[in-house]
């Protein structure tokens, strides 16, 4: 059976129990003080599924009941097989399925611009509801920055905003282009802090209500404006230009297109900054969850695959931070926020939708916890003197904003 085999190929340190039909198989040693995963299959059929094609398998079994983990432990099932998968050198397991599944690096998703718009909305357009049920007041759904594990998720977030503006050497009075402005958190800071006009484009009709309707709540809509505009039609030149979570919806074949648009975008010393989800183990694929029922177009990108475009691009490429658990602690938050208002979310949509949100939340946390996945902030610039020296001033501008913030 092709689960059988999987399991046994794969489960080494932990203990799994599975149970298809009435027949239960244990695979691995049990570690000690952690308990054995125990999990039911309900069908053979639903084990060959799995067993086929293991994400996705397991996700639409898991989202139609027909997987059950005890406790509805979908997280510790997750990071059981998560670890015993970890992209590391000494795990020959994941070394030989890095080497069976490189071609996949080659397929190019499409994403012109109907595709881009239909995508965003997939995902973004959802209730504004559900997103106050799991992100930070400020709605920030990107990584945050924590700059002590035990920080809060509201603390990391606001800490990430801080870090961000540091990077771009604000001036009062400059003005700034914000690629993929979300709800308009991002936008709103920097012109709050800084004294800079901005102007947030976004693809998703929800995003863009919600950001108008918080710059005139806040006073600010003849400074902050927002767009319903692909970065494909931006006209005009900016001081600063800012993409944070966006770069990833993107798309291989656009990237030229991208970094291209960023630098006919900027004034001679401007300065801007991507903040992207990124890959420490090269060009790979999304996977098959993912793109069907999460980000259809979505990829995250490894640095291989961006810097042949930035360099092409005539852009100076000034900084680079690569940061690494950061998402797996902004994930962890938001599963354990889906967890608390399970009843809220299925009276919302439906227990099928809450079951996909939480693997879809689960599946993150252990991409940035024991596979590939980090996050990369790039600062780029069109002139080589455009930042200071040394990366002493972001220290130094970061601390000035988070004290303006708590001030």
């Amino acid at each position: 059976m092709l689960l059988n085999r999987f399991f046994k190929r794969v489960i080494h340190s932990g203990a799994l129990d599975v149970t298809v039909a009435s027949k239960t198989t244990r695979y691995g040693m049990p570690v000690s003080g952690q308990a054995p995963i125990a999990i039911q299959v309900k069908s053979h059929a639903t084990a060959r599924a799995i067993g086929r094609n293991p994400v996705l398998g397991a996700a639409e079994a898991w989202m139609d009941g027909r997987l059950s983990v005890d406790g509805d432990n979908i997280l510790g099932l997750l990071d059981l097989v998560g670890y015993n998968m970890r992209w590391d050198w000494a795990n020959k397991s994941r070394v030989a399925l890095w080497q069976s599944t490189r071609w996949l690096a080659r397929v190019m998703p499409r994403n012109d611009g109907t595709r881009a718009t239909a995508n965003v909305a997939h995902h973004y357009d959802l209730s504004d509801r559900l997103y106050d049920l799991f992100l930070d007041r400020d709605r920030q759904y990107s990584c945050a920055y924590f700059m002590d594990p035990s920080n809060s998720l509201e603390q990391a977030q606001q800490d990430k905003l801080a870090h961000i503006a540091a990077k771009l050497c604000l001036q009062p009075g400059q003005h700034v282009l914000d690629i993929g402005c979300g709800w308009g958190g991002l936008a709103l800071y920097l012109n709050r802090m800084s004294g800079v006009s901005v102007t947030g484009i976004t693809l998703s009709q929800e995003q863009h209500r919600v950001a108008t309707e918080r710059a005139v709540a806040a006073g600010v809509a003849d400074t902050v404006r927002f767009l319903l505009l692909d970065y494909r039609e931006v006209k005009g030149r900016f001081d600063r230009i800012v993409s944070v979570g966006m770069f990833e919806h993107v798309g291989r074949a656009r990237y030229q297109t991208f970094f291209d648009t960023i630098r006919d975008c900027l004034t001679d010393d401007g300065i801007a900054l991507v903040h992207t989800i990124a890959r420490a183990d090269g060009p790979g694929s999304t996977d098959p969850f993912t793109a069907k029922y999460i980000f259809p177009g979505g990829y995250a990108p490894a640095l291989s695959e961006i810097m042949p475009a930035i360099e092409r691009s005539w852009l100076w490429t000034c900084d680079i931070e690569v940061l690494r658990l950061h998402y797996a602690y902004t994930l962890e938050h938001w599963y354990k926020h889906v967890l608390a208002s399970r009843t809220a979310i299925e009276t919302l949509y439906d227990a099928r939708f809450f079951r996909m949100w939480s693997f879809y939340l689960a599946s993150a946390i252990i991409a940035f916890r024991h596979d590939g996945h980090c996050n990369m902030q790039i600062q780029l610039a069109r002139q080589r003197d455009s930042v200071p020296l040394t990366r002493d001033y972001i220290v130094a501008r970061e601390k000035i904003y988070r004290d303006m913030n708590s001030g």
